[in-house]
């Protein structure tokens, strides 16, 4: 079970739900990609099939699908599934969970969840990707951060509130039916402008669970962080560091 309970974990949930049940346009224009070098590492020699599971509008699907992998899309939100048909009308998109997948069982090589771990239950959504797994498949973990060792880029993610900034020790919980857990960081830098980051706060859990005084004093920070004391005038260009990190598990 996730750290906190049965409890805590039904009222991440749920919070997930109705952050992020509307938002499938707005999400896929303002969120980032993620580098290829990622899903590279994680796709097996010979591989052939794939399910991104958690796959919000597809942003890592695309780069299963770029890879020429047969590729399967899993996402609990009618709108997000919407938005990546558009995106991509060759995967075969449907609705379920990490936990409760609906897929055929060993009928994949690679199974990604990009950005999603941390809204699952490890134990019962480890036990469903490795039905779905074939021999000695592999389990792909992703997450996209931002690059908090830069100073400028520390300040901005606590006026962002981006709470998915992962510790040095981090490791994904995995359920006993992974092994040979390992992990890469890629470093890259995504071309934005001031509204961008502005607009990328908006389709964070905090500001969207949030009150409207809540979310006009986040603006109104970001207004004097980003223009007054950062001195980057409305529709400059400039590049927001990031890591992905990946991990990578092997089905036993």
């Amino acid at each position: 079970m996730a750290r906190g309970g049965p409890k805590l974990y039904q009222e991440r949930r749920r919070e997930l739900g109705q952050s992020f049940q509307d938002g499938g346009e707005h999400y896929d224009r303002v969120r980032p990609g993620y580098p290829a070098e990622s899903a590279n590492w994680l796709i097996p020699a010979k591989a052939a099939d794939a399910a991104d599971v958690g796959a919000g509008t597809g942003k890592f699907t695309a780069l299963l699908v770029a890879s020429g992998l047969r590729t399967v899309a899993v996402d609990p939100s009618p709108d997000m599934l919407d938005q990546l048909r558009r995106a991509l009308p060759g995967v075969s998109a449907v609705e379920g969970s990490a936990e409760h997948t609906g897929l055929d069982s060993t009928a994949f090589d690679l199974v990604t969840v990009a950005q999603a771990w941390h809204w699952c239950d490890p134990q019962q959504a480890s036990a469903e990707i490795a039905r779905i797994l074939r021999p000695h498949g592999v389990l792909g973990l992703i997450w996209n951060q931002l690059d908090t060792s830069v100073p400028w880029v520390h300040r901005l993610s606590r006026i962002m509130h981006a709470g998915d900034v992962h510790k040095p020790h981090f490791k994904p919980a995995v359920g006993p039916e992974f092994t040979a857990l390992e992990s890469r960081l890629s470093r890259w830098e995504d071309p934005v402008t001031p509204e961008d980051i502005k607009e990328l706060t908006k389709s964070r859990s905090y500001y969207l669970a949030a009150t409207e005084a809540t979310r006009a004093k986040v603006m109104g920070n970001l207004d004097w962080y980003l223009h007054e004391h950062l001195g980057h005038p409305r529709g400059a260009g400039l590049r927001l560091p990031y890591l992905t990190q990946t991990w990578r598990a092997i089905k036993a």
